[in-house]
């Protein structure tokens, strides 16, 4: 804090002439209560043989005022804000609820198989002959499933829980990959599980779905709703 001279001192409109105060570090905001001190340091130093005149005592209260009135508005706009954000954070959780009991895509390197038909997808990039592999937990291969020839878009499955040999796998979590038209890179794989519930993740998650063998999953993140 430093002493300067307020004979060349202005601050949002609020000219002291005749007087020395403390500043403010530069780049900081000023508050009403700094305003009132600046106008009490004025009228405390002023010259007794020439006092501020009563236009110019008049025209700084009307600044003080605006200043006061200004941190208000501004501070209902923050509020109001926040209000709506909350609002529509709720809003978003309460609609979603009508998923539950929904059948959901969402990504997934894996499928959960408990002796029923389980059904997936593939993020097809380029049109072409989409090949879908599932794996054992030892990295074994199990099943290879031709998709054929699909478009550049979605692409559903539904493995029925038989390996290559036709005989039913045990149940378990099994890993799943795709590739198109015998290109090595890999695509994009979903799987399809029921809503057992919806939650708020905080602002990073947002709105989220609890889906029965995947987990929490961000609504955004939803491919396909059945």
């Amino acid at each position: 804090m430093s002493a300067i001279n307020t004979n060349s001192f202005s601050a949002t409109g609020l000219s002291l002439t005749g007087s020395t105060v403390t500043s403010t570090p530069t780049g900081s905001s000023m508050t009403q209560a700094d305003f009132l001190q600046l106008m009490t340091t004025q009228l405390k130093s002023q010259d007794p043989t020439q006092p501020m005149d009563n236009s110019q005592f008049a025209s700084e209260l009307a600044q003080f005022s605006q200043l006061s009135t200004q941190q208000d508005i501004d501070t209902n706009l923050q509020n109001l804000s926040s209000n709506l954000s909350s609002g529509m954070q709720t809003s978003q959780v309460l609609n979603s609820a009508n998923l539950v009991g929904r059948q959901v895509l969402v990504p997934a390197s894996a499928l959960d198989y408990s002796g029923s038909a389980v059904g997936g997808g593939v993020n097809v990039s380029t049109a072409g002959d989409v090949v879908v592999t599932i794996k054992d937990s030892n990295g074994n291969e199990i099943k290879t499933m031709d998709l054929g020839a699909q478009p550049a878009g979605l692409a559903q499955f539904s493995w029925d829980g038989t390996n290559n040999n036709g005989q039913k796998v045990s149940s378990g979590t099994y890993s799943i990959s795709a590739n198109n038209g015998g290109n090595s890179a890999a695509l994009s794989t979903y799987a399809a599980g029921e809503v057992t519930g919806v939650g708020y993740g905080g602002s990073t998650t947002g709105t989220y779905l609890q889906v029965a063998g995947i987990g929490g999953v961000p609504l955004t993140q939803v491919a396909q709703i059945n």
